[in-house]
């Protein structure tokens, strides 16, 4: 399939969920977006329209634990990377006292990066 026409059948996926999915400010949206190489999450408040919270692969701390796992041979994927990622918006979440989110996958099949970011979200505590 050629990789317009996949971007745009995501993009149709997307539209279709977000008819169902709302974030309020007491059970914001957590987003999810994956690259090739990165994976981005988000949490919004979509009364207001604000991020509340986000993080990504290329944010400072995730890549320094990155790093740090790497070294230690703990890492050998972008599947790690997306569980890290997960975690640490979880953290970063529980710090502004969020602990309900709704998942909003972003059109992706929940698998591989997207289920990744999603379990070390719960593994941390947010409920979803």
């Amino acid at each position: 399939m050629r990789p317009e026409i996949k971007v745009q059948k995501r993009l149709r996926r997307h539209k279709r969920v977000r008819k169902k999915i709302f974030g309020f400010p007491e059970r914001p949206r957590l987003s999810v977006f994956r690259s090739k190489k990165q994976i981005y999450a988000q949490i919004i408040d979509d009364t207001k329209g604000h991020t509340l919270v986000a993080c990504s692969s290329l944010t400072p701390e995730v890549r320094e634990k990155i790093k740090e796992l790497r070294e230690k041979g703990l890492i050998k994927n972008k599947v790690d990377v997306a569980r890290i990622v997960g975690m640490t918006l979880a953290e970063k979440a529980k710090e502004k006292g969020i602990t309900k989110v709704v998942f909003d996958r972003g059109g992706y099949k929940y698998h591989g990066r997207v289920k990744a970011l999603a379990e070390g979200a719960r593994e941390k505590g947010l409920e979803f």
